[in-house]
C-alpha cells in the first residue's frame, strides 16, 4: 500500500490538473482553466467525487478540488483526465492555508462534504464549519457565496447550525435527511466514497447551505466554545 501511495503522488506531478502548494496562483484562476467562468471549490474533497460530480452537471463552472492527501487526489484527478473533464483541477494543500491561493470575490461558492466532524470538544476549531475557517473563506468568496455542508454527523451539523445563529449568518437551506426529501436536486445525489460507508451507520445524511455577512463575524469564538460545551455530549 505504501509504495502505491508512492507511485500516486509521484504521478500527479505530471498532472496537468494537479497544483501542489503552488506559488502566485492567486487572481489566476483563469488562467488555469483557460475561460472567465465562476469558481467553487470542495474543501477536503478526498477522492474528489464532488468536484469531478459537479463539473459534470455544470460545464460551464469551474470546479477546484482541495486536500493535503495527494494519493487521494489522484483519483479525481485522474478520472478528469480520462474523461477529458476539462473544468474541474486540484489543489494540494492545506484548508488553513486555503486563503493564500485566492484573491477576493475569486470563488463563487464552497462545499464541505462528509468532512472528519472532530467529535472532540477541544478539537472543535478543526470543524470546517468553524468561525475560524468561515473567517478565510470570507476573504476570498463573493458577496453572497454560499457555502454547502453534506454529512452525516448530527453533531457537525448541530455545531453548524449554532454558529449560524451566533454569527448571524443567513441560512438558506437545510434538511436533517436529505433523501426523505421529495424532490433531491442533482447536487445532492452525488455520493462520495464516505458517504458509501456510511460511517456514523445512521443511513441519514443532514445538509445545510448558508452564506456570510460582508461584515467582519463577530469575535465570540470563546462564547461558542462554551456553548459546545454546554451543549455537546462528553466526548474526549
Amino acid at each position: 500500500m505504501a509504495q502505491k501511495k508512492l507511485q500516486r503522488f509521484e504521478a500527479i506531478k505530471s498532472f496537468p490538473n494537479v497544483l501542489q502548494y503552488p506559488e502566485g496562483i492567486a487572481g489566476k484562476w483563469n488562467d488555469f482553466f483557460k475561460n472567465n467562468q465562476p469558481i467553487t471549490l470542495e474543501l477536503a474533497c478526498g477522492k474528489g467525487e464532488y468536484a469531478v460530480g459537479l463539473a459534470k452537471l455544470y460545464p460551464q463552472r469551474n470546479f477546484i478540488g482541495v486536500d493535503l492527501k495527494g494519493n487521494r487526489i489522484y483519483i479525481g484527478a485522474k478520472k478528469c483526465l480520462a474523461e477529458n473533464i476539462q473544468n474541474a483541477g486540484f489543489l494540494r494543500t492545506q484548508i488553513e492555508q486555503i486563503d493564500q491561493y485566492f484573491i477576493k470575490d475569486e470563488v463563487k461558492e464552497i462545499w464541505i462534504t462528509f468532512p472528519d466532524p472532530q467529535l472532540r470538544k477541544s478539537r472543535a476549531k478543526k470543524r470546517l464549519t468553524h468561525p475560524k475557517f468561515l473567517r478565510l473563506y470570507q476573504k476570498m468568496l463573493v458577496p453572497g457565496g454560499s457555502i454547502h455542508l453534506k454529512t452525516d454527523s448530527p453533531v457537525l451539523f448541530t455545531f453548524t447550525k449554532m454558529v449560524i445563529d451566533m454569527y448571524g449568518l443567513v441560512l438558506h437551506d437545510h434538511s436533517e435527511n436529505i433523501y426523505a426529501k421529495p424532490i433531491v436536486e442533482p447536487e445532492l445525489q452525488i455520493v462520495t466514497y464516505y458517504e458509501s460507508l456510511d460511517i456514523a451507520q445512521s443511513k441519514q445524511v443532514y445538509y445545510i447551505c448558508f452564506s456570510l455577512p460582508d461584515t467582519t463575524l463577530p469575535l465570540i469564538d470563546d462564547l461558542l466554545q462554551e456553548r459546545i460545551k454546554e451543549n455537546e455530549a462528553t466526548v474526549d
